[in-house]
């Protein structure tokens, strides 16, 4: 929901007001899919958690509203966004302030960086959880976008493809632990081809638009280094008829409700 807006930046609230976020008005915007692949990010408080792609820092503080004590560190390769995202953790902090009673607050870092060259404050292997939001679009596939951060946000490139963001959330997650990537529903041949290699258990999550429609979006989570076999979840239907949100996607987008479905470790 937009409440506020000028030339160049809107307020968006998520998570029925919890989350506040400034972003640009044009270009690639935070939409469900933050929120989703948050819902599915199964961490756990006292935990450390990396934010790939984390742009304006949506994913990171919805997980935040939901899993309290987390260290995220959010990566992502534009400078703009990421002092947007600056501004929204600011926002997010604030609002706990004046709410003495929400849960404690998490520590969230953002570093501009590349997964081609990661920063070297950031250690291989230290992070329990990695959540990521690639770029949909393969090369070739599409005409970029004029615009150059709904260009990056929305089209990989040649030296930075799906397979460079899997090999990059591997190298960051402690052995055992999760990654949860948010993806097209039609990729997931290729998806499923690149984490198997590098992850076991892997669970894809479907959402579908309606009751009858294909899944247009596909929520993955895998563990390093595990070998027991891929599932397919149940999954979550978005809409009712009516184009209304279902009351499980309604608990998921207003609530903060998890979507986590690795029911062990």
């Amino acid at each position: 929901m937009t409440i506020l807006e000028n030339d160049s930046l809107t307020l968006d609230r998520l998570l029925d007001g919890r989350v506040s976020i400034w972003q640009p008005r044009r270009g690639y915007r935070v939409a469900i899919d933050a929120v989703f692949l948050a819902a599915a990010t199964p961490a756990r408080p006292g935990e450390r958690v990396l934010d790939v792609g984390t742009g304006v820092a949506a994913a990171a503080l919805c997980l935040a509203t939901r899993t309290p004590n987390l260290k995220i560190t959010g990566l992502d390769l534009q400078p703009a966004l990421l002092a947007l995202g600056a501004r929204n953790i600011s926002l997010y902090a604030e609002s706990l302030e004046n709410a003495p009673a929400e849960k404690p607050h998490t520590e969230i870092t953002l570093i501009e960086g590349d997964v081609r060259h990661p920063p070297v404050t950031l250690r291989p292997g230290s992070f329990d959880r990695v959540m990521a939001n690639p770029p949909f679009l393969k090369p070739g596939t599409h005409t970029p976008a004029a615009e150059s951060a709904n260009a990056l946000a929305r089209g990989e490139t040649e030296d930075a493809d799906l397979e460079t963001w899997i090999k990059f959330c591997a190298a960051m997650v402690r052995p055992r632990g999760t990654v949860t990537m948010i993806h097209r529903a039609d990729r997931i041949d290729e998806l499923l081809a690149l984490l198997c290699p590098r992850f076991g258990g892997i669970v894809i999550t479907p959402l579908w638009p309606r009751l009858g429609q294909p899944a247009r979006r596909i929520l993955a989570t895998g563990r390093r280094d595990v070998h027991s076999p891929a599932r397919l979840d149940f999954g979550m239907i978005l809409h009712q008829q009516d184009g209304a949100y279902t009351p499980e996607a309604e608990a998921v987008l207003r609530h903060a409700h998890a979507l986590s479905p690795l029911s062990s470790e």
